[in-house]
């Protein structure tokens, strides 16, 4: 039995994934992988491509041009996956600040606990942030009481890129139609799914900084998610309206 697909997508992740496949691997539960790479420069496809000849069954390689945004290539994974027969699709990133452990936990939340998303949260139970300077923990935190307050959602992490979606959620979300692709593509999937009346919960985990590689964080990645989910909120407003 597949227990869900894991979508990862990588620019530069050279240095992580082949540790990170052979991680997700060795977990209990059988789940696929789906590596989606923006045309990384660092060999990270082609170190990919070498694995799956030991997971044929398993690893899964989706290779596009250009870097385009988290956003689209977490879509073009939501499609690939909708095409075939995955009931629980997951979102992780692939720089192990997502503990894949904690991929059982995300999954019984939706399988056996009845969410139809599955958020692994930093600030559901606090602040479990490792490795961050303070100003960077604060400005997350921030950002999502922020959201909270402009949206209207019960989530403590709307920023979180630790996700497990219920199949039905993702057929339902007209993916075509989502704008944004960094920081607020996260926010904008929960808020549609929030709006689709769609039960969401969150698990707790620790994330952890990543130690290898370089941190694809930039100004305009913020600046998107902190006037886009104005931009946002007023347009499910009008539609409610209309």
């Amino acid at each position: 039995m597949v227990h869900g697909l894991i979508i990862i997508p990588t620019f530069n992740e050279i240095e992580n994934i082949e540790r990170l496949i052979r991680n997700i691997f060795s977990q209990r539960r059988n789940f696929h992988i789906l590596v989606v790479d923006d045309n990384s420069p660092d060999g990270t496809a082609t170190r990919v491509r070498t694995l799956q000849a030991e997971f044929p069954e398993q690893l899964f390689l989706e290779e596009r041009k250009e870097k385009t945004g988290l956003g689209t290539a977490y879509i073009h994974g939501f499609k690939w996956a909708l095409k075939r027969e995955y009931d629980y699709i997951f979102e992780m990133d692939a720089d192990f600040s997502h503990n894949p452990n904690d991929l059982s936990r995300l999954y019984n939340a939706c399988r056996r606990e009845g969410a139809d998303l599955a958020i692994g949260s930093r600030y559901v139970t606090g602040v479990n942030v490792i490795n961050w300077p303070m100003n960077r923990v604060l400005m997350s935190w921030l950002a999502s009481k922020y959201v909270q307050a402009i949206t209207g959602m019960d989530i403590h992490d709307t920023t979180a890129g630790y996700v497990c979606y219920k199949r039905e959620v993702l057929e339902r979300i007209k993916l075509d139609k989502i704008q944004f692709v960094g920081y607020a593509f996260q926010i904008e999937m929960k808020f549609k799914a929030h709006l689709l009346g769609f039960k969401i919960t969150e698990v707790p985990v620790i994330f952890t900084d990543r130690t290898r590689g370089t941190s694809k964080m930039s100004g305009s990645i913020i600046y998107e998610a902190v006037f886009g989910v104005i931009k946002m909120k007023v347009k499910s407003l009008f539609n409610r309206i209309k």
